[in-house]
């Protein structure tokens, strides 16, 4: 059994302690049988390396469950994970690209791979982050903003000033894809060549492939796996602006709203809406014929921020301008990021935000997951074409339509 359990761990690498701590406690039943029979399985090996009776309590029940880990998971899937995980946390680009594949299938079985390898990032970014005194070792910007606002161009200047200065910086371009056939341009990694060259830089375009608020469903594994090849510097752009589409400010450190000087009445609409999430407030394009309307759009906007209610205790929302073609102002735009990371860092509220937002992430997993469950049941599956149909013929109301399918699948839970 012994030898078993050190082949598990060679070949695989060993998770960090606190993260065995922290699921060993996890009720099993719900939880996805490859997972907990990897898990399971770490938690003796543990038990038979560490001395001492703080550790023993892992060992309880491993047997049965350690014989069928080794079976669910073959050696040709060990070593694959082995190689993802090692290259990764050695910076290796063609790894992080390849373990973001994987975590964006769709496939069964490379899903539960997937969170396997993603346990051990965590495990990896926690190890770092208890030697850099509890503090993340990453710094996660949103950026988002109307059609045409330059997002594109202000991440590629604002990438290489902060490669120029030895950061390494991941960016992930969330594409918008079309609904029938699946289809994204993919078009921000060629409007950003010059940072696509940069080996300080990693730049993902993902598809939306229809997620609401332009953030795949996959958004934030692809921010962890980032953080454990090493890039310090984590940017998200998202497909526009919208009531809908600030998902991305409830998985970043700082959101901040990029605004074109040129706009009209139709910047109104997002006043209310993405102004009231936005940390920092980014006027582009201000430079030659556009200062004068630059400026304007700068004090509106100024004045709107403060009318609205402050997120946090320790920082006050900025407007500031920039131009990404003279390079006005991007120096004066990072120094403020960087003066929110301070605070928040320093009043611990940054901690306290990733840690809401860890929820929130299962939780719009959870929702996703169920509805699909819901959806691919059998008894729903069979009266939902009926169903439908009366319906759309007005024989019943969606309201009762919508308590027969909830009955029917309740009825065999």
């Amino acid at each position: 059994m012994l030898t078993q359990m050190l082949h598990v761990h060679n070949s695989m690498g060993g998770f960090g302690l606190s993260l065995l701590c922290r699921i060993s406690s996890f009720p099993s039943t719900r939880t996805c049988c490859l997972h907990q029979r990897v898990i399971t399985g770490f938690q003796a090996r543990y038990q038979s390396s560490i001395p001492g009776p703080r550790y023993s309590h892992y060992g309880r029940g491993v047997g049965p469950a350690l014989s069928q880990q080794l079976q669910d998971l073959s050696g040709a899937e060990q070593r694959r994970l082995e190689k993802l995980y090692k290259g990764l946390i050695a910076g290796q680009r063609a790894s992080l690209a390849e373990s973001i594949t994987l975590v964006e299938t769709q496939h069964p079985r490379k899903k539960e791979l997937a969170q396997v390898l993603l346990q051990r990032v965590l495990a990896y970014r926690r190890e770092q982050e208890h030697c850099n005194g509890g503090k993340p070792v990453s710094f996660r910007v949103g950026l988002s903003g109307p059609p045409g606002a330059g997002k594109s161009s202000f991440i590629e200047v604002v990438g290489k000033m902060l490669t120029g200065r030895g950061h390494k910086v991941s960016v992930l371009a969330v594409d918008p894809s079309s609904c029938t056939t699946g289809g994204s341009l993919m078009g921000d990694k060629t409007r950003m060549t010059e940072l696509s060259r940069d080996m300080n830089a990693f730049i993902r375009p993902s598809p939306t492939s229809g997620t609401l608020g332009g953030v795949t469903r996959t958004t934030n594994e692809a921010i962890v796996l980032c953080e454990g090849a090493g890039y310090d510097i984590v940017l998200v752009e998202t497909v526009g602006v919208g009531q809908s589409e600030f998902a991305v400010a409830d998985m970043v450190d700082m959101f901040v709203l990029l605004i074109p000087p040129a706009g009209g009445d139709e910047l109104q609409g997002i006043k209310r809406g993405i102004i009231e999430r936005a940390d920092l407030v980014v006027v582009t394009k201000s430079d030659g014929d556009l200062v004068v309307p630059a400026r304007r759009i700068q004090t509106e906007y100024t004045s709107a921020l403060k009318l609205l209610r402050r997120q946090s205790k320790s920082w006050n929302p900025k407007v500031v301008r920039a131009s990404s073609h003279s390079g006005e102002g991007i120096a004066e735009v990072w120094a403020k990021m960087e003066s929110y990371r301070d605070a928040m860092l320093s009043s611990g509220e940054l901690q306290g935000r990733r840690r809401a937002q860890q929820k929130i992430w299962m939780w719009s997993l959870i929702q996703e997951n169920v509805l699909d469950h819901f959806q691919n049941h059998p008894n729903v599956r069979e009266v939902l074409p009926r169903l439908e149909e009366r319906v759309t013929k007005g024989a019943i109301s969606p309201g009762l339509a919508a308590d027969l399918l909830l009955k029917a699948f309740s009825s065999s839970s």
